[in-house]
C-alpha cells in the first residue's frame, strides 16, 4: 500500500519572527542553538522550538513531481572534470528517454546544501520537458551530499566559494559539450544557486539565457560583463535578498542588457521548493512555467 505523505504545515502557520530565524539558520548566519534559544520565545500549537524546527524543514516525500523511473526520461550519475574547482564533480544527468534532435541544455545549480532530492527532481522536470539537464553536486570533494540539508549546510560552508563556482562553469561547460545538446546552454538556480547563475552570467560567455531564484545579486562592474538573457525570480517577502535588486537593477539598465524580472506577491525565499513551508504552489507553477517558456524561447534554434 502507498505510503501517506505527512500533511504539511504552511509558512502563515509560523510566527514571522520564527520564519526569520529559520532563514537566518539556514543561511548560516545563526547555529541551531541561536535559532532554538530565539524559537523558544514563541508558540506554535504544542511544538517546541525543536519541533519547529522540523516542521520547516525539508520533508523530501513531497519532492517527486517526476519519478527516478519514468520512462520517459533517463537518468544517471557523471563524473564532470573541473580542474579549475575541485578536481572532480558528481552530477545528476537527466535527458529524455527518446531524443531525435540535438536538445537544449540546463545547469540546475542547487541551494547552499549539496545535491538534495529537490534539485534532482528539478533536473528531471526539465528532462520531462525535452531538456538535458545537469545538476552537480558541489560537495563532492567532501563526500557528496550526506543525506540531510542541516549537514549539507554545514559541509557547504566550508569550501572555498570561488573554487565552488569554478565547478558549476565546468558543469556548464560539459552540458554545451554533450553529445544531445544543440550548444546553447542556460542555467537555473535557487538561493545559493540563484547567486551562481548570475556569476555564470558573468563569467560564461556562452551562456545563453540565465534564471535565478531570489539569487545575491554581482556587484555594478561585474554586471558590465553579462552577455546571457536573464529571467529574475524574486520573493517579495525577502527582504534580505531584495535588498539588493535596486542596485542590480540599475546596473543591468545602465549597461543595455536583457532582462526581466518577477516579483511574486506574498511569498518567501524558497517558495519553489515544494518541500518546505515556505514552498507556494501558485507562484511555484507560475514561475516553473515561465522558466521552461524562457528556455524554449532562448535555447532551441
Amino acid at each position: 500500500m502507498e505510503q501517506q505523505k505527512v500533511e504539511r504545515m504552511k509558512a502563515t502557520d509560523f510566527p514571522k519572527e520564527v520564519l526569520s530565524l529559520y532563514d537566518r539558520y539556514v543561511h548560516g548566519m545563526i547555529d541551531r542553538r541561536a535559532f532554538l534559544d530565539g524559537a523558544s520565545k514563541f508558540t506554535l500549537g504544542g511544538l517546541t522550538a525543536a519541533g519547529m524546527l522540523t516542521a520547516l524543514s525539508p520533508n523530501y516525500a513531497h519532492a517527486q513531481q517526476v519519478a527516478p523511473d519514468d520512462p520517459s526520461i533517463r537518468t544517471e550519475y557523471v563524473t564532470v572534470q573541473s580542474p579549475d574547482g575541485h578536481g572532480i564533480i558528481r552530477s545528476y544527468l537527466a535527458r529524455p528517454a527518446r531524443v531525435t534532435a540535438k536538445l537544449p541544455g540546463v545547469l540546475v545549480v542547487h541551494e547552499n546544501r549539496g545535491l538534495n532530492p529537490y534539485i534532482e527532481d528539478v533536473a528531471r522536470r526539465l528532462a520531462a520537458a525535452n531538456f538535458v539537464a545537469l545538476a552537480p553536486d558541489g560537495l563532492t570533494s567532501l563526500g557528496g551530499y550526506p543525506g540531510t540539508d542541516e549537514v549539507g549546510v554545514e559541509m557547504q560552508r566550508t569550501l572555498d566559494r570561488d573554487m565552488l563556482l569554478q565547478d558549476f562553469i565546468s558543469g556548464v561547460r560539459f552540458v554545451r559539450e554533450h553529445s544531445e545538446c544543440n550548444g546553447k546552454v542556460g542555467a537555473v538556480g535557487f538561493c545559493f544557486g540563484g547567486g551562481i547563475v548570475n556569476q555564470l552570467a558573468v563569467k560564461v560567455p556562452y551562456l545563453v539565457a540565465g534564471v535565478p531564484y531570489y539569487g545575491g545579486q554581482p556587484t555594478a562592474d561585474d554586471t558590465r560583463r553579462i552577455q546571457a538573457t536573464l529571467m529574475i525570480n524574486y520573493a517579495s517577502m525577502d527582504e534580505r535578498i531584495n535588498a539588493g535588486w535596486p542596485a542590480y537593477e540599475a546596473a543591468l539598465n545602465a549597461n543595455g542588457k536583457d532582462f526581466t524580472m518577477h516579483m511574486y506577491d506574498n511569498t518567501m525565499h524558497g517558495f519553489h521548493n515544494d518541500t518546505t513551508p515556505r514552498y507556494d504552489e501558485a507562484a511555484a507553477n507560475l514561475s516553473w512555467n515561465r522558466t521552461l517558456a524562457f528556455f524554449n524561447e532562448n535555447l532551441r534554434s
